[in-house]
This record gives C-alpha cells, structure tokens and sequence, in this order.
C-alpha cells in the first residue's frame, strides 16, 4: 500500500460531516417558522419574566431601577410559602400519580373488543373536549351547599346528613380541585396509554402465555416495559399541565380567604393581581419554572434506565 492511500480515509469523515451539514442546511428553512415561534412565545416570555425577577417595579407597572435579588428574598420571607410548596407538591403529585393509574385501567379496558367500544372511546373524550373552566363550573356550582345539585344528591342517597361546603373548606375544596384535575387529565392519558398498547405485537403476548406466564405476570414483565415510553410522554406532559393550572384552583379554591389552599401557580396570580407586586410573582415565576424543569429532569434520568433495563 503506497502512502497516498490513507488520503482517501481521511477525507471520508470531513465528506461525511460536509453531508450532514448540507442535510440540516436544507432543513433550515422548514425550520424557521418553529423556530420564530419558540422564541416569541416561549424564549421572550422567560427572559423578560426574569428580568422582571430583577427589577423594582411598582405597584403601577412602573420600572424603578435594578433590585437585584431583593424580590427572590422577598419572596423566601413569606410565611404563606412552606404551605404553598407542600401544596403544590401534593397536588402535583396527587394528580399525576391517579391519572396515570386510572388510564391505565381505562386504556387496558378500551383495548378491547366488545359492544359499543367506539361510543365509549368517544365519551372518553368528552372532558378534553369541555372548557376547562366550565367543567370547574359546573362542579363549583354543584357542590354549593345550599342549591348544589350534586350536594343535594348526596343527602337524598345517604351519604350526607345535611349539605356540606366541599368548596368552602381548605381540604375539600383542594380534594374537589384534585379530582377535576384528574377527571380533565383522563382523555389525553388515556389515549396515549391506549396508542401505547396497540403498539404491542400480539406475539409477544401470546409467546409470553405460551412459556405459561400469566395475566399478571404478562401485565408486569412484559406490559408495562413495552408501555414506559408512553408512559414517560403522559407523565411529563401532565406534570407540565398540572404544575401550571390555575383555571381549577382559581375557580374551587379562589374564594377560600388566605394562602391556605394555593400553589405557587396561583399565588402567582393573587401576588399580579391583589397585591400588585408584579416583581415578586416574577421571582416566583422563575422559581415555578425551575421547579418544573428540575422535575422533569429527575423524572427522565429515573425513567431512561428503567426503559433500558
């Protein structure tokens, strides 16, 4: 072999990287739409949030110069904040781990054939499809202790003596919000479970019950590994969702007086707008925005070497 023949290696990896190069050059343009949207509604929103985290603003909206972390220890000196966080983190938690649960019951159920699949299936639906903020409503409403059609419902079967104010009340009304938030975050949950199983191929369950595995054991070794990245897209995406949902909570708990039944998603709002300190809900913002990321990241680095066991 002559020594002008390990030339060609050499360019083998820059001809390489050169078409790699062109491929994402040529990709660009059906990029820069995504990429215009990302920093107008995500990118700007952030840093302008934390640059608001930084300054003194007034009650008026007014800049009034730098104030460098003054609102973060602000914000560490409220005495409302440990509840708020303990709040927060049942209520994220609570919700995600009963929607994950359930759908899996319902997704598992929807799988399979019999009479009328499709009319459940579209039922299914029917809480995505609703309002927010209706669906809220209406359980608001129902509950009210003295013309709440669903509180009234609970005193006619017995289960109730007299009617109660599920939504006047710290706990009940946080467990009411609780519960619409898992009832709202069932459709999504539901389906992506539901693409997740039938992406299962029916041989590897019927290879499973002829080396006589049984339907538990089939449903957990062979399952619920096939089903963890579906899993993983729905628990990341109803963190995001649940994490920052105020329409719930503003409407069950927004007239329980205090801080007694918020989470740093709606003291956020009642520090905009009661107390107009636009600096301080910024700094909570950030902070809002750091703990979801933090969690997400947890949640991944947990969740990839279960996926790669």
């Amino acid at each position: 072999m002559s020594r002008a023949d390990p030339a060609p290696t050499r360019s083998a990896p820059t001809r390489s990287a050169r078409a790699r190069w062109a491929r994402t050059a040529a990709a660009g343009p059906w990029l820069v739409g995504v990429l215009v949207l990302i920093a107008g509604v995500v990118l700007f929103p952030a840093g302008y949030m934390l640059w608001n985290s930084l300054r003194d603003i007034s009650e008026f909206g007014v800049d009034r110069g730098p104030a460098g972390l003054e609102n973060y220890q602000r914000l560490a000196e409220l005495a409302a904040l440990p509840r708020v966080l303990l709040n927060t983190a049942v209520w994220v938690v609570g919700v995600v781990v009963i929607t994950v649960l359930v759908s899996l019951a319902l997704a598992q159920f929807l799988d399979k054939a019999f009479p009328g699949r499709r009319l459940v299936r579209m039922a299914v639906i029917v809480p995505w499809a609703a309002s927010v903020v209706m669906t809220a409503t209406v359980f608001y409403y129902g509950l009210d202790p003295f013309y709440g059609i669903m509180n009234h419902a609970l005193v006619d079967i017995g289960l109730l003596d007299a009617p109660y104010g599920f939504t006047k009340n710290t706990v009940p009304a946080f467990a009411v919000a609780m519960g619409i938030a898992v009832f709202v975050s069932l459709p999504f949950t539901t389906y992506t479970l539901l693409a997740g199983l039938q992406t299962i191929p029916g041989e590897v369950l019927e290879a499973a019950q002829l080396d006589g595995a049984g339907r538990i054991a089939t449903y957990r070794r062979v399952v619920l590994p096939m089903l963890r990245p579906a899993i993983a897209v729905a628990t990341i995406i109803n963190i995001i969702n649940v994490f920052n949902s105020l329409p719930i909570l503003r409407t069950i708990t927004g007239s329980i007086p205090g801080y007694s039944a918020d989470t740093t998603t709606t003291l956020t709002f009642k520090l905009i707008q009661a107390d107009r300190q636009v600096d301080t809900a910024s700094a909570l913002s950030v902070v809002n925005f750091v703990l979801v990321l933090a969690i997400i990241v947890v949640y991944v680095r947990v969740a990839r070497p279960m996926r790669e066991h």
